[in-house]
């Protein structure tokens, strides 16, 4: 079985203001930073505003992400989390199936 390598992938979306602020308000709950920061053994970690659609491998996104948020990937100092299905639910977001937010890590 061949894998098929997507040359083009419009990974764009627009969120409605309204459901924008309901994602972001659950991202930025204070038990689910907490959560984040516990997982990825930091003491703190702060939601960066920043969501995308995980794009399909390709040679320009080898990372399944936009290209231009790879520095995110490669960087210690940054965490890349799969948007929980039940947060994207509360947030009546069906289009794209799929979000990751960047989170930084923070250290005293």
């Amino acid at each position: 079985m061949k894998i098929k390598v997507i040359e083009n992938f419009d990974g764009s979306f627009t969120l409605e203001p309204q459901v924008e602020a309901i994602l972001f308000s659950l991202l930025n709950g204070e038990k689910f930073i907490q959560q984040v920061a516990e997982q990825a053994n930091s003491q703190a970690v702060i939601f960066t505003e920043i969501l995308f659609q995980p794009v399909p491998y390709s040679p320009g996104t080898p990372k399944g992400m936009p290209a231009d948020l790879e520095r995110y990937h490669q960087s210690p100092e940054y965490l890349i989390i799969n948007v929980p299905p039940n947060f994207m639910f509360a947030a009546k977001i069906f289009q794209p199936s799929r979000l990751c937010a960047i989170y930084q890590k923070i250290r005293d």
